[in-house]
């Protein structure tokens, strides 16, 4: 790639980057897209963008995470109202179920999530390793597994596996006294 010393033409392949990506983009993968490869460069243009989404748009927002990396999203106000017009979900429940029983119970060997929840699980860790939410380490024959940093940035959870965890159990147990009979432990509540 060609370096790019014209700022309206960085802005403008930072804009693209991040409306594309539908993730949060560190600043090293930021610096690649505008071409400049400044760090001073692409944080002008970043302030920029940033201003011109605040007085361009109402719901739509370009937010500096607390890891530093960048997000081009929905203003958290708007998600409910948008809710039925969203894009079919990345996983299914079924798949969403065991991603959050990982989340809770990580590490955990394959043996225990097929006693879980049955052997359907497979089809489940295939599509999670694609996604690259999961990753595991082979203990003998045993697979052991536990949640990536990408599930971590996807679902917005900062701070360490047992602060999910007990995210996690606090969501249960706030369900579980507003109802007879809990619904399944789901990541997405966790925003």
């Amino acid at each position: 790639m060609t370096k790019v010393e014209n700022l309206d033409e960085a802005t403008a392949r930072i804009e693209a980057a991040l409306y594309s990506a539908g993730r949060p983009l560190r600043i090293e993968e930021l610096i690649r897209a505008s071409g400049t490869e400044s760090r001073t460069k692409t944080h002008q243009c970043l302030q920029s963008i940033m201003k011109k989404a605040k007085s361009a748009f109402k719901a739509i927002e370009v937010v500096t995470l607390p890891d530093g990396s960048y997000v081009f999203q929905l203003k958290p106000e708007y998600s409910s109202t948008v809710k039925k017009y969203a894009a079919k979900p990345i996983l299914p429940n079924a798949t969403l179920k065991t991603l959050s029983y990982i989340a809770y119970s990580q590490p955990i060997s394959s043996k225990q999530l097929v006693e879980t929840r049955g052997s359907g699980v497979y089809a489940h860790l295939k599509e999670l390793k694609q996604l690259d939410f999961i990753t595991h380490q082979n203990v003998g024959r045993l697979k052991i597994y536990s949640t990536t940093e990408k599930f971590q940035k996807y679902f917005g959870i900062q701070g360490d596996v047992e602060d999910l965890k007990q995210r996690l159990f606090s969501k249960v147990r706030k369900t579980a006294t507003r109802s007879t009979t809990p619904p399944p432990t789901m990541v997405t509540e966790l925003n």
